[in-house]
């Protein structure tokens, strides 16, 4: 896929919700795969690494920082991030942590980073070279600000953000609520207690790898039942593999629960 030409005008996110890449952790399509979904010419099959982008009243947010994330901004014309919030730090959702450096020269200022101490942990020793006490010269280093977050809510550009503890196989990960409505990506349980804080949404976005079980993800069948039980308005199944082809698939689900592709843009409400 070819990266987009400079925009003429930068996108103005405010009160949305900015689908940057909707696909599992190798993208589709998938190296060394020729599967009809992998080689098919509906433009919502491709799928790039998992990320999102939030138009919140203090600024732009962007949650997760995907191996992807310079196609990413400039396919969708972003010209600027006011902080970034992670959802945990594997490799899909972290390493393309350097592309932020020209955003923070953008802001003339550290990029504040909200996650939890294993993300923070996890940067310093991938990114270490940011950290160093005299940067190295020649190459710049992405310029941040850690700010700690755990399961309690927390007020981020103007919103009051509420992290939802979800497992993810062995690990513990976090999804948000923004509003009424909720980013629930890389998932295979969610707590009782995490329930009790998605109701009354008008959009849930969830985890759906494939058909099949998967030992850390939901299967489609385990998504539809999650979706059932939360009862959003709108539920957006994301972090799709080339198992699950956008139209076939789509025409095959109920009422109220849609596939995400890249690029799609869904609004914020009670934000």
């Amino acid at each position: 896929m070819p990266t987009p030409a400079p925009p003429d005008a930068f996108r103005d996110p405010s009160g949305t919700l900015v689908f940057l890449g909707t696909g599992t952790s190798v993208g589709v399509p998938t190296v060394g795969c020729i599967c009809a979904v992998c080689k098919s010419g509906d433009q919502r099959n491709p799928r790039t690494r998992p990320s999102v982008l939030v138009g919140l009243p203090g600024g732009t947010l962007l949650v997760d920082t995907t191996p992807d994330l310079r196609q990413q901004l400039l396919r969708e014309r972003i010209g600027r991030v006011d902080a970034v919030l992670y959802t945990h730090d594997h490799v899909d959702h972290l390493y393309g942590l350097d592309d932020v450096r020209p955003l923070c020269y953008r802001r003339g200022a550290a990029m504040p980073v909200w996650c939890e101490e294993q993300v923070e942990k996890r940067i310093r020793k991938a990114f270490d070279y940011a950290f160093l006490p005299m940067p190295l010269p020649g190459g710049g280093v992405p310029n941040l600000a850690f700010e700690r977050i755990g399961t309690e809510p927390f007020e981020l550009l103007g919103c009051r953000v509420v992290p939802l503890r979800r497992r993810h196989g062995v690990f513990d990960v976090l999804g948000f609520r923004f509003g009424d409505l909720a980013y629930c990506t890389d998932t295979n349980l969610i707590p009782e207690e995490t329930f009790g804080l998605l109701g009354g949404l008008d959009v849930f976005i969830l985890d759906c790898l494939r058909p099949a079980r998967h030992p850390t993800h939901f299967s489609l069948e385990e998504s539809l039942a999650m979706a059932e039980r939360v009862q959003a308005k709108r539920t957006i199944l994301v972090h799709l593999g080339h198992e699950i082809a956008h139209a076939a698939t789509s025409a095959a689900l109920p009422p109220g629960v849609e596939l995400a592709y890249d690029g799609l843009v869904v609004p914020l409400v009670g934000v």
